[in-house]
């Protein structure tokens, strides 16, 4: 069965992303496709980042079904517009932070978050919450680079990396590590073989590639989203955003 799985960037700085990136993660029957909002943040580094980036994300999760895509990953480890964008479709919409979590508490008793700013920490400890695993949460760290600066020094970046990962298993007690910013993507092995090299057979999670494996699994499982949790938006006007899908609804019942 072919399969389409969209992933959707939901920042405006275009080409922070490149569909090239995702092509190793391709097999037979299964196409990685991709878009990014056209408004909302340059990047997601706080609540308000996320908040913004909400609407653009939700329309373009309605436009991946639209267009026939089996299902959506969001590609923000804020999983901004994942729970509402279940809501408004069919198809399963995969957050990376909630499947990166998920998947880090089966490979080991606790884990860490590796995410960009200090800032984070909060949120990332509010998520876990959510996701029923804050008890699994050994630390969240951060390397002190800005999102949009991840790939300006990409061996920086990956030494840092290594280090707060080295510190999270040594100071906090993690058994396995994600990273806490999709931006992130492709730095797992040098920070496994970093681990190794100080004698920690951690695994580390690179949440992008798991969330998108975990879609494709979904797909290929005929499974999504409850719709007894997710129910459908009720139909009203939402003035100021037509091209949501309140207001899509409140017009077909009009009509």
């Amino acid at each position: 069965m072919a399969m389409d799985v969209r992933v959707v960037t939901p920042i405006t700085t275009w080409g922070f992303r490149d569909k090239s990136e995702f092509r190793a993660l391709e097999r037979p029957g299964l196409t990685i496709s991709h878009i990014e909002i056209e408004t909302g943040p340059a990047s997601i580094e706080c609540e308000y980042d996320e908040a913004v980036a909400v609407p653009g994300t939700i329309t373009k999760i309605v436009e991946a079904e639209r267009d026939g895509c089996d299902a959506v990953v969001i590609d923000c480890m804020g999983d901004p517009g994942m729970f509402p964008g279940r809501e408004c479709v069919s198809i399963p919409v995969v957050g990376p932070c909630e499947a990166a979590m998920h998947v880090a508490s089966m490979l080991g008793h606790t884990f860490s978050v590796l995410t960009v700013l200090k800032r984070l920490r909060a949120q990332f400890e509010h998520q876990a919450q959510i996701y029923g695993v804050r008890e699994k949460l050994a630390s969240v760290r951060s390397v002190s680079i800005p999102v949009l600066e991840l790939e300006q020094d990409l061996e920086r970046t990956k030494e840092a990396l290594v280090e707060e990962a080295v510190r999270a298993v040594e100071d906090d007690g993690a058994d396995a590590i994600i990273f806490g910013c999709t931006g992130m993507l492709g730095c797992a092995e040098a920070v496994r073989q970093g681990l190794l090299a100080r004698g920690y057979d951690v695994p580390v999670v690179d949440p992008i590639p798991w969330a998108i494996k975990t879609a494709a699994s979904l797909v290929d499982a005929g499974l999504s989203h409850s719709k007894i949790t997710y129910e459908q938006p009720p139909s009203k006007p939402v003035v100021g955003y037509e091209p949501l899908p309140g207001a899509g609804l409140a017009r077909d019942a009009a009509e």
